[in-house]
């Protein structure tokens, strides 16, 4: 069968590849002949993927918690894979930057659309049985979405609104992780004791923590903008692109969450303990803590008053 010319420039194109490398074309060439064709199941490791749902109790919604919580996990791996372009790109450009902001936006968006799956698709009691299987455990321990905040701002953004304007800006990073805002989630600032939540979550992720904010100390999103020529950091559409991304992280996002737990957590008379024990009101509502991205980008007003409408 006579090769086409398109057939023998790609084998030009291969062959140039892996001479690159002082390998044979033959020899790759022959495994290809004997390697399995791609399937569906496969490729997505399907089988892996659905086996990965393990129930604790009898209870059918548990399913529902579990499934949904390791969606919201594989989206923030999403998350995360497109920061990681704009933080690690070299010549950036407002529309490289808008458009990968708008993808994780939209991730957001879905993942706040989608709540409704927790708060109307488990029954009340249901739920506060099987939670109890789940103590100290608690979403509070997403390492994924704490490296996001990390991604997205200056860790000053992050400190809890407490010590926010004292704190030592030269401290090291492990005195900052300490001083974050989530550490209100478990940690009893009169005598400096942590909770079970939190010290097995350090034990586990301090080290990558601190590593991970010191490699994002000037390539997260809010110094990447501003780093960003004067043209570049005034256009509307970018700026519209981070206001958003800001918003929906910081306020949206949070208040689904925090409606949700409050429906089950909440009977009107009593305020029923996280399962890691944190008092999720004053963490979780956003008028408390006050995270903010993207600072410099909102008035002194929506500063102010900011999570208070939410």
């Amino acid at each position: 069968m006579a090769q086409t010319e398109k057939t023998k420039r790609l084998l030009e194109q291969l062959e140039a590849k892996y001479a690159a490398t002082g390998q044979s074309l033959e020899v790759h060439l022959e495994g290809l002949l004997h390697q399995e064709l791609t399937t569906y199941w496969d490729y997505i490791q399907t089988d892996a993927l659905l086996n990965l749902q393990i129930k604790r109790t009898t209870l059918p919604d548990e399913m529902v918690f579990i499934v949904y919580h390791q969606i919201n996990e594989l989206i923030f791996k999403m998350i995360l894979w497109e920061i990681d372009q704009v933080a690690h790109k070299a010549e950036l450009t407002s529309e490289f930057f808008t458009e990968r902001l708008m993808r994780v936006s939209r991730y957001f968006d879905l993942l706040t659309n989608s709540f409704n799956i927790m708060t109307d698709g488990m029954e009340v009691a249901q739920y506060l049985k099987f939670r109890n299987t789940l103590a100290p455990a608690s979403g509070f321990q997403s390492a994924q979405y704490r490296k996001i905040e990390f991604a997205s701002t200056e860790l000053i953004n992050l400190i809890d609104a407490r010590f926010r304007t004292t704190i030592d800006r030269t401290t090291t990073y492990e005195y900052a992780l300490d001083h974050l805002y989530w550490q209100a989630a478990g940690k009893d600032y009169k005598t400096g004791k942590k909770s079970y939540l939190l010290t097995s979550f350090e034990a586990k992720y301090k080290n990558e923590f601190v590593a991970f904010t010191q490699e994002y100390n000037t390539i997260n999103l809010y110094s990447k903008f501003k780093t960003l020529t004067a043209s570049v950091k005034t256009n509307p559409e970018l700026i519209k692109a981070m206001r958003h991304y800001d918003y929906t992280v910081n306020i949206t996002w949070v208040m689904a969450h925090y409606t949700t737990a409050n429906k089950y957590l909440n009977d009107g008379k009593k305020v029923t303990e996280s399962t890691g024990g944190s008092d999720w009101v004053k963490y979780m509502h956003p008028k408390y803590q006050k995270r903010i991205f993207f600072p410099e980008l909102w008035s002194e007003d929506e500063l102010t008053n900011w999570g208070k409408d939410a």
